[in-house]
């Protein structure tokens, strides 16, 4: 048997409305894994669920940072889908501002959203019964901003950060439940919302950019692919690690 299938695996996506998130639900699919779609837009979500191969599907809505919602919600999915193999937290807020005009506001709002939402969403999807007997695999979305510096990054940073020091522990937190827990920092990475970003858009300033990256920009598919690698069987040897994807720009 292909180590890399996701075949008779049921895997919860957040974030799966667009970009990355919504790349992951559709190769995850294409690998056999029945998928469960969570974003806050219905139409976006309703779009991904098209791409999706096979049979089984499902979409919810769901606001991630609703903490007094969050629990129930999540008990209708397990309710309806049953217990899961794999969680993918592509959810997440990004930009780029100077600390000078960052405020507490913002702070918290960066926090709930990049960290807090994704633990939130582990601690009821990780109750008894909610994943299969046979563990299965976490995987949060962190960044190469969490692992080296940049101007004006800061905010994004820290909660980046934080997601890499969380898996970690949670590794060893949950390895009793042979659920293994790993992050993925990707670099840049072609989506809509990276290429809108004003730096992208000054040609000069893109081209620079670029060649920060040894590979050049990524694809989405260069990330979704390392996720089934950390979904699947083929690493099931590998917890408590963050695979840094991002065309060799942390070589420099």
């Amino acid at each position: 048997m292909n180590p890399f299938s996701l075949l008779g695996k049921t895997i919860l996506v957040t974030g799966a409305s667009s970009g990355i998130g919504a790349q992951c639900a559709i190769d995850c699919s294409k690998m056999g894994a029945k998928v469960i779609l969570l974003a806050r837009n219905k139409e976006r979500l309703q779009q991904t669920l098209s791409l999706c191969e096979g049979e089984g599907h499902k979409y919810y809505c769901v606001d991630l940072t609703d903490f007094k919602t969050l629990p129930e919600k999540v008990q209708n999915v397990i309710a309806e889908c049953g217990p899961l193999s794999g969680i993918l937290h592509c959810a997440g807020i990004s930009n780029t501002m100077p600390l000078k005009i960052t405020t507490a506001e913002l702070m918290d709002t960066f926090f709930k959203a990049n960290v807090i939402g994704a633990m939130m969403l582990t601690k009821e999807c990780c109750k008894v019964k909610r994943f299969v007997k046979e563990g299965g695999s976490i995987v949060f979305f962190s960044s190469v901003m969490g692992c080296v510096g940049e101007s004006a990054k800061s905010l994004y940073s820290m909660t980046k950060g934080a997601l890499i020091s969380a898996s970690r522990s949670l590794a060893c937190e949950f390895a009793a439940k042979k659920i293994r827990v790993n992050c993925v920092s990707p670099g840049v990475v072609q989506t809509p919302i990276n290429m809108n970003q004003p730096y992208m858009q000054d040609p000069e300033l893109r081209v620079q950019f670029e060649a920060k990256h040894l590979l050049g920009f990524g694809e989405t598919t260069d990330i979704s692919n390392a996720c089934i690698y950390l979904l699947s069987d083929a690493s099931r040897w590998v917890t408590g690690q963050n695979l840094i994807i991002d065309g060799g720009f942390t070589v420099r």
